[in-house]
């Protein structure tokens, strides 16, 4: 049975357990009560929007109300291997489902004044960054190969890739020089902020490989980026997008609040399938320790080489 989009992404209530320093990453679907968020709220003088706390809104919903078929891949998608499974015989809808609000945030005060602190941590646990690291020495070209670059997209102080590992180009984007200037594995770098200009500043066919750990769920104009990410893509090169539940949850997208791990992994597919020109999409779950440490969840493509 094909596998139809709205049935990955249900109507979920799920509710953030507190409010952490706005420094702190945190899960972004721990579950608690309504009372406990209304007071923590209260005490942090917050507004809580009504899209956070009762999750999809109905304008997303509308479309898919005559769409049916089975929930299986979500009930069991916190088998390890069940969200490779996500992307078979899928069935995209025609046009792309998401509507602007899906892409509001709580906090829709500037980025670069968000980043403008260098926060020099990790935003996962070891665990997840050794698992995302293995991942990386598995599947990217070996180290001082002639030619190739990298680009590291939403870059921090730190990318996570394997020890020593070293191109002639490696190029990194962020939103806090800081911690890009701290970046050993860069060899350039460009502040800029993706959501007020999702233009990248590089030429046509330019990366073998690009990343993204932990950041696509802040990307308000999603489409944007990833045709551009095409754009400087060489024919045939790799599009890796990391993330796991944690999250700096006010900056964080409207529809990624609303909605769990695996309908994450469509989110991010979906992504690749409407900006065009990219192989379909798959998914793996790196999760090194299910329930015992922080899930990882990789969704990559290629660049179609006629693209």
């Amino acid at each position: 049975m094909a596998n139809r989009f709205p049935n990955i992404l249900q109507n979920r209530f799920p509710i953030l357990a507190r409010v952490h320093h706005p420094h702190a990453s945190i899960s972004c679907f721990t579950i608690h009560s309504c009372a406990q968020l209304s007071r923590t709220l209260k005490r942090s003088s917050y507004r809580v929007p009504r899209r956070l706390v009762l999750g999809i809104g109905g304008s997303f919903w509308a479309q898919f109300m005559s769409m049916s078929g089975t929930n299986s891949i979500i009930a069991s998608a916190r088998t390890k291997g069940a969200v490779e499974q996500i992307f078979e015989n899928v069935e995209w809808p025609e046009q792309f489902p998401f509507k602007d609000e899906d892409f509001q945030r709580f906090d829709e005060s500037s980025d670069l004044v968000f980043y403008e602190s260098p926060r020099f941590v990790t935003h996962i646990d070891d665990p997840a960054i050794a698992a995302l690291t293995k991942y990386y020495k598995e599947v990217f070209p070996p180290s001082n190969t002639p030619g190739v670059a990298l680009l590291d997209m939403c870059s921090s102080w730190v990318s996570h890739f394997p020890a020593g590992y070293k191109q002639e180009r490696i190029a990194g984007m962020g939103l806090n020089e800081e911690e890009l200037k701290a970046n050993k594995v860069l060899t350039e770098y460009v502040v800029q902020d993706l959501n007020t200009n999702p233009k990248l500043p590089f030429e046509d066919n330019s990366f073998d490989v690009i990343t993204n750990v932990v950041s696509v769920d802040y990307l308000t104009k999603p489409i944007e980026v990833f045709k551009e990410m095409r754009r400087v893509l060489k024919p045939g090169g790799k599009a890796i997008m990391s993330f796991s539940n944690r999250c700096f949850w006010t900056k964080a997208i409207s529809i990624w609040t609303s909605t769990g791990d695996a309908d994450h992994v469509m989110i991010v597919g979906a992504y690749f399938h409407y900006a065009g020109g990219f192989e379909p999409p798959q998914a793996v779950d790196i999760s090194p320790n299910p329930g015992r440490s922080d899930p990882m969840y990789i969704v990559h493509s290629r660049k179609l080489s006629t693209a």
